[in-house]
């Protein structure tokens, strides 16, 4: 039922123009010329003229069959268990509840009547199809294949050498994995022919990819080997396998990264890329010896992918402002702080771009080179080679620079440089690890940097962590007395006519993985010099005096600007307290 009865009918009930379906036509029209088939009604969604509910309803009504939601009715796990991942995608169908003597099965074409026929043999029920938004069905036919890789689908035991790839060829297209790194590898995922060790290795990756992880940790324990995904900045299980496979999988990926294999007593480091459908991830890789074996932790960059802007971070308006007046000084000294793991190289990143232009010189010296932008020089560290931050910061110094960035400030030798380079001329950007902005001044004290030479380079700092963001298909209201919220979080903030408020807080769908949250945000607080904290810096105010005084002048701390993404919508007040003291 293709094709263009989905387009008349959404351009009959006025979804979309006859203008939006002709350009939708043509744009299909040219995939297909190139071997590329889009389904109209996927195309319309991606191109924004209507929604994939909107879609789901019209086919729903043009086949004749019921449209159900999702989110409106929990899935029984005694329908589903009839049909396994791999059959559930290779029909595009998937069971989701009895009704009467009738098997709803959710399709992504219902009036294919072959599939219909074949899905009653299969499950041995009459066939009732029914249709879903197609997010819905992929996300679905997702959780039940992680669920058998974890061995928990109705017992089913399902073993490394039996994983396979349709399911992911439904959910992703032909999803494929490739090592671009070196000539003597190239990895497809074809279930079939490969060994258990690279079929498991790939499939990791594929998932991994897919999930928006930014770390795979692979972790062997005394009877099986644990893989796990931190998506969102939380760690979440993957899957679990049989311990006999971790040596060759172990194997396999320090082979994959450039690292010994022979050697299992001490921690290696390595690094790798590899291709995932069209995205190249760069990948490194650490070894460390456990009392079961050897853990890897594998960190995934994508090279490619599209850099945040400083208005998508998450700045308040009025820092945003502040901050822009403090990249927009000819030179001296930024500082962004946090914990690992809080965005500090994406507002760099983000930063850089906002400043480049062709008529600054922007260099940068990075361990390791996350992202590579156009118009920049990028430098690795290399301590093997004697390319230390110090050493690299140096040479830049003899290159013209306009705009510096450093990855990282990690001894006093990098502060310095740094410093006096921002007092000659130079504008600086590095990292520094601290709990907040006035932090950061006490620390380049610690490190030996004399007060004045502080005060004098010293424009501005950032400091910054990264909440969870509410999914928006399933956050749930609740409504909280004054009383109620200030006797748990006294600062939050109300105001004085307010008796009581509305927060929301995580629910779960498929389209989380029912985790109730969706993506990240930044929450920052931006400090600016002023006369005044040059003055506090100069007699060696402590921080919580430096910090009291910026508060003064404007800075909103990092604590007000977490509670007023609670107070909007955006994150839960659990999350905003797991993340902020």
């Amino acid at each position: 039922m293709e094709i263009s009865y989905i387009g008349e009918y959404l351009k009959n009930n006025h979804i979309i123009t006859d203008k939006q379906l002709k350009r939708a036509l043509e744009t299909q029209k040219k995939g297909l010329e190139v071997g590329r088939r889009v389904r109209l009604g996927q195309l319309l969604v991606d191109m924004g003229y209507c929604t994939e509910e909107q879609v789901a309803r019209a086919l729903a009504h043009i086949s004749g069959v019921p449209f159900i939601s999702l989110n409106d009715l929990s899935i029984d796990k005694n329908a589903v268990g009839l049909l396994s991942a791999e059959l559930a995608a290779q029909y595009q169908a998937l069971p989701i509840r009895f009704n009467g003597q009738y098997l709803q099965v959710a399709m992504l074409n219902p009036s294919d009547v072959i599939a219909v026929d074949d899905l009653r043999i299969l499950t041995g029920y009459d066939i009732e199809p029914v249709v879903i938004a197609d997010s819905d069905l992929k996300a679905a036919i997702h959780n039940l294949s992680l669920s058998e890789v974890k061995g928990e689908s109705n017992g089913r035991d399902e073993d490394y050498e039996n994983i396979k790839s349709t399911a992911y060829s439904f959910l992703y297209g032909n999803s494929s994995m490739d090592v671009v790194d070196y000539d003597d590898m190239d990895i497809k995922q074809d279930m079939g022919s490969e060994k258990p060790a690279v079929q498991l290795a790939n499939q990791i990756f594929v998932q991994a990819v897919h999930a928006s992880a930014s770390d795979i940790h692979i972790e062997p324990q005394e009877k099986d080997m644990r893989v796990r995904f931190r998506i969102d900045g939380v760690m979440q299980e993957a899957m679990r396998q049989p311990k006999e496979i971790h040596p060759s999988l172990v194997s396999r990926l320090k082979v994959m990264g450039n690292m010994d294999i022979a050697e299992r007593r001490i921690p290696q480091d390595g690094r790798m890329s590899i291709k995932v459908d069209d995205k190249i991830i760069d990948v490194r890789v650490a070894s460390l010896p456990t009392a079961y074996g050897e853990k890897l932790t594998m960190r995934l960059l994508e090279r490619n992918s599209k850099l945040i802007t400083l208005e998508e971070l998450g700045f308040p308006k009025n820092q945003l402002g502040h901050y822009r007046d403090i990249i927009a000084f000819p030179y001296g000294f930024i500082l962004v702080t946090g914990p690992t793991g809080s965005g500090k190289s994406t507002t760099l990143y983000s930063t850089l771009v906002e400043l480049n232009s062709e008529d600054r010189n922007i260099i940068t010296i990075e361990d390791p080179i996350e992202r590579r932008l156009e118009g920049l020089n990028q430098i690795q560290v290399n301590t093997r080679a004697g390319m230390t931050f110090a050493s690299g910061l140096r040479s830049i110094l003899r290159s013209d620079p306009d705009i510096i960035m450093v990855g990282e400030i990690r001894d006093e030798e990098t502060a310095r440089i740094a410093v006096e380079s921002a007092l000659t001329g130079h504008l600086v950007l590095s990292t520094l690890h601290t709990n907040d902005a006035a932090g950061a001044v006490t620390r380049l004290n610690d490190m030996g940097i004399e007060p004045y030479l502080t005060a004098s380079s010293l424009v501005g700092v950032v400091a910054q962590r990264l909440v969870r963001v509410l999914c928006p298909l399933c956050k749930s209201s609740y409504t909280l007395t004054r009383h109620e919220i200030l006797n748990s979080v006294p600062d939050f903030p109300m105001g004085d006519d307010e008796d009581s408020i509305n927060l929301y807080k995580p629910k779960g769908c498929l389209h989380c993985n029912y985790t109730g949250y969706k993506g990240r945000m930044g929450i920052f607080e931006v400090l600016r010099m002023t006369d005044e904290i040059e003055h506090l810096i100069l007699n060696r105010g402590s921080a919580f005096e430096i910090k009291d005084r910026a508060i003064g002048c404007g800075m909103v701390p990092l604590r007000q600007d977490g509670l007023d993404k609670v107070r909007r919508g955006i994150t839960s007040l659990e999350e905003c307290l797991r993340v902020i003291v």
